[in-house]
């Protein structure tokens, strides 16, 4: 049992469901909005309303998310009490959640990488202005669960311009997500590329140094190359904690692999299967991504 409109939804995006009974009316569905707020995007969304339903646009809305065309020729459905049954009635929505996963992981790290090389560098220069930026930066971020920072950013952030400006300014949850792991793997980046760059004996800097030549072309021709070498492996462990990190972006409504996997279970109630296929997922994935950033890390050396 459960809302009409999700099981439509449902059937229409290729699961084996029937409705073998009406579904029961419920009474009116409405939006909520908050009271006294913007009573002019009100009235422009209750004539848009009206103009859909009179128009037939609403009923087509309707018929595209909600038809059950694809049901009516399927004989059986399928049993959802086992891992196989599970796997052949939700592979599209893993898929689906698996690839917003991926996507998410490697967007938000190459971010990441970008902005913790940055406040590296700036924790090992020789200005002192510069190494207390980076130190602020890694000491907040760091001292941020990651849930209350994504969390921050995906409500917080826009009820504070709201109450500033009176507009609502929504964020997209993947942009939030995006933002939060970012911004998390960037403070530990960070003390990856200080503390690789401060494994690098200090007496080539001075001996480089002493032979007139400047900081920079010092630290990108001796320092840097050396650095890198010695920062690979674990850059290779921060990507595979950032990946494993995206579940808990999911507390924000991100429907990635983890919340996919929560929405079926929601339905057919098999959390051990359920949970022991994703537990599957991330282990292949996590694998495969590491056994290749060891290829490229053997290159390297």
């Amino acid at each position: 049992m459960d809302d009409e409109p999700v099981l439509k939804y449902s059937i229409s995006q290729g699961q084996k469901l029937k409705t073998p009974i009406a579904g029961t009316p419920i009474g009116e569905t409405a939006f909520a909005v908050k009271k006294g707020s913007n009573p002019e995007l009100i009235q422009m969304f209750n004539k848009g309303l009206a103009n859909l339903k009179a128009n037939g646009e609403f009923q087509k809305i309707l018929d595209k998310y909600l038809a059950s065309e694809s049901s009516s020729d399927s004989t059986s459905t399928v049993d959802e009490t086992t891992i196989w049954g599970l796997l052949q009635n939700n592979y599209k929505q893993l898929l689906s959640g698996l690839g917003i996963t991926l996507a998410l992981a490697l967007l938000s790290f190459a971010i990441a990488i970008v902005i913790g090389i940055i406040f590296g560098m700036f924790s090992v220069s020789p200005y002192k202005s510069l190494r207390v930026i980076s130190e602020i930066f890694v000491d907040v971020i760091r001292g941020i669960p990651l849930m209350i920072l994504a969390a921050f950013i995906f409500w917080g952030i826009p009820n504070f311009i709201e109450s500033m400006t009176g507009q609502q300014s929504p964020i997209n949850d993947f942009v939030a997500g995006t933002i939060a792991l970012s911004l998390n793997a960037a403070a530990y980046i960070a003390e990856i590329v200080r503390g690789g760059i401060q494994a690098v004996p200090v007496g080539q800097m001075e001996a480089s140094r002493s032979l007139g030549i400047s900081y920079s072309k010092t630290m990108r021709k001796i320092i840097l190359p050396q650095a890198t070498k010695l920062m690979l492996p674990n850059f290779v462990n921060q990507f595979v904690i950032a990946l494993k990190d995206t579940t808990i972006v999911s507390a924000i409504g991100l429907v990635e692999l983890f919340q996919t996997g929560k929405i079926i279970i929601a339905r057919n109630y098999q959390s051990f299967k359920m949970y022991a296929i994703l537990a599957v997922f991330y282990l292949v994935i996590i694998t495969l991504l590491t056994r290749l950033a060891k290829r490229l890390e053997k290159r390297i050396h």
